[in-house]
């Protein structure tokens, strides 16, 4: 058996539970500890490269196969699909990347298809090119056809930025507490620990990493003097720009790092409450908090239907609503996006971000301000969902927003994802007279 044989086999569990319609992060943390810890980092990038790939590795593996694997086979499908992401994406010699798939087929108890592995994996190997030109644009792109025609639909002129983005590596980028150390400083610090990175250039607390680096090798990072937040995600709290004495929300903080980035700019006579509709997330923004020695009120609650602890401590001056969503700006990220989302969720998601936004606008005072957030690229959730509420609410306003190298929409700035740059984010401000 071939050391990697292991590997491979948890890689192609994990994406088995995706295809089943889990999420990747979830299925990871069931699967990827039993792996030693020097074996993880492997497994991870083929997990990520293959969803990222998905729709193009499916499409040749559909080319490959005479007919479809059955359900229950559908780890051996996930060890297919990952033998193709190996051999088209990845630097391991290609004989080592076929034999210690093969061998993965027996550490699943399938020992019985190995052949079958390992005369697909073959095929390809001779067929490449033929294959590759029978696929269709979106395939090709590693897109579903749903998400590639709304693409080129919306956002024509950047389809094939926004796709690239789509199938980078993200960069690793930090936001380095501004409360405790600037910016050069910190910069500094790192240059002495050996990690290289270089200044954002949209938020003023933002240095990006030339290469990912354990956070536990981050100076200061135990003791709050960084996060990690992509670019895009620190201009909530610089749009937002909290003021002295404000009564501040967010209201849908998991995993908490928009709320501990106003916390690091709020004066100290201003508060914050933070709420999220689950519990255990909240443990999480609880964990950042800590960390960053930051306090908050925390309410487990829904947006759409606020609880009276939330009431309670309302009306609010400012509110950051980074609403459920899509998600289709951040699927270099969580590339799952493009095996679990259909093209009918922006329906679904516009339906909650209505309810979210009719069910606080009441808690916030008269004067206030709404900063609405997404991590989306579709109008339905974006522009539209901000459209149609200031159609229906008399007394809210769009104020207007300046984000350089953002695309201006005809409601708020879209942020389009970028191979060197920032995740794909929407912002909207709305103010209430």
């Amino acid at each position: 058996m071939k050391p990697g044989a292991a590997v491979r086999a948890c890689a192609a569990r994990i994406i088995a539970e995706v295809l089943r319609g889990d999420s990747l992060d979830r299925a990871l943390e069931s699967h990827l500890t039993i792996l030693p810890g020097r074996d993880q980092p492997l497994c991870r990038e083929i997990c990520f490269g293959t969803l990222r790939q998905y729709p193009r590795l499916d499409a040749l593996l559909g080319q490959l196969l005479q007919k479809p694997l059955r359900a229950k086979d559908r780890d051996v499908h996930a060890l297919a699909l990952a033998g193709l992401y190996q051999l088209t994406s990845m630097r391991i010699p290609a004989h080592a990347a076929v034999s210690a798939t093969v061998d993965a087929a027996t550490v699943l108890k399938k020992r019985q298809l190995s052949g079958l592995l390992n005369a697909v994996l073959r095929r390809f190997q001779r067929e490449e090119e033929a294959l590759l030109a029978a696929l269709s644009d979106a395939q090709a792109s590693a897109h579903p056809d749903w998400l590639w025609n709304a693409l080129g639909q919306h956002w024509p002129e950047h389809r094939e930025q926004i796709a690239r983005a789509n199938n980078s590596y993200p960069p690793m980028t930090l936001r380095v507490n501004l409360s405790r150390v600037d910016r050069d400083s910190y910069l500094q610090q790192l240059a002495d620990a050996g990690i290289t990175a270089h200044p954002g250039r949209l938020s003023p607390a933002a240095l990006t990493l030339e290469q990912a680096v354990d956070v536990t090798l981050l100076p200061g990072f135990a003791e709050g003097l960084c996060s990690v937040q992509d670019e895009a995600a620190q201009l909530a709290a610089q749009l937002l720009a909290p003021r002295p004495g404000e009564r501040i929300l967010d209201a849908c903080a998991a995993p908490g790092g928009k709320s501990c980035h106003i916390l690091e700019q709020l004066p100290s006579d201003a508060s914050l409450t933070a709420m999220d509709i689950s519990e255990e997330r909240l443990h999480r923004v609880q964990e950042n908090l800590d960390r960053l020695g930051l306090a908050a009120t925390l309410i487990v609650g829904d947006g759409g239907h606020p609880p009276t602890a939330l009431v309670d401590r309302g009306p609010f001056d400012a509110m950051l609503l980074d609403v459920p969503c899509s998600a289709t700006g951040v699927i270099r990220r969580h590339p799952d996006v493009k095996v679990l989302r259909r093209e009918e969720d922006a329906v679904s998601f516009a339906a909650q971000q209505r309810a979210i936004l009719n069910g606080l606008w009441p808690l916030l005072a008269p004067g206030g301000r709404l900063l609405y957030v997404t991590c989306s690229l579709l109008p339905e959730e974006n522009s539209q969902a901000v459209a149609e509420f200031l159609a229906r609410q008399s007394d809210a306003s769009e104020e207007a927003l300046h984000v350089a190298s953002a695309q201006a929409c005809a409601q708020g700035l879209q942020l389009l994802p970028d191979v060197s740059g920032t995740d794909g984010l929407y912002f909207a401000m709305l103010r209430k007279r």
